[in-house]
């Protein structure tokens, strides 16, 4: 066999997969102190369960990918320390962020971030790391049918314009 038969995690990472893997995991880690910051800004109590999700999916992410980086020599970015709580009551009216720009922000990261997991995915030669983007993407997916469901249950959805009525056949 060659340099690229046998156990994937014995193969070298191409530069594209280094890259990938590093710009996930900055990635993950900065999206874990912004979910942080919208869990103090969140009033209600579904999002706030939503961004809890979040960030664990942010944090297993980082735990995966920097594994990968250190198993393979190459230095992770630092992580951002945790940000303290806050009491929603304390952040002035003017600088607060409302339910539905925190659960819409959410939801454009989302749709973002499972696009650049299955381009990074796409992409890979080593099995486990596009395994690795698969399992991420599916599991971002999957919060992204939930961020849908809360937008729409909300009230917070704003949809593009609807084809109401349809073009009658001929």
């Amino acid at each position: 066999m060659g340099i690229l038969g046998g156990n994937p995690k014995d193969e070298p990472m191409h530069f594209g997969e280094v890259s990938s893997v590093w710009t996930a995991s900055t990635t993950a880690k900065g999206a874990i102190s912004f979910y942080q910051a919208y869990l103090n800004h969140a009033g209600d109590k579904d999002l706030k369960k939503l961004i809890e999700n979040y960030i664990d999916q942010a944090k297993q992410e980082v735990k995966e990918l920097d594994e990968v980086l250190n198993a393979n020599g190459i230095a992770p970015a630092p992580i951002m320390g945790e940000r303290p709580p806050a009491n929603l009551e304390d952040i002035p009216v003017g600088a607060r962020l409302a339910d539905q720009e925190i659960a819409a922000a959410i939801s454009a990261d989302t749709a973002a971030s499972v696009v650049a997991s299955t381009q990074a995915m796409v992409m890979c030669i080593r099995e486990d790391i596009a395994a690795m983007f698969a399992k991420q993407a599916a599991a971002k997916t999957a919060l992204g049918a939930k961020t849908l469901r809360l937008l729409k249950d909300k009230g917070w959805l704003v949809p593009p314009p609807l084809l109401i009525k349809r073009p009658e056949e001929a």
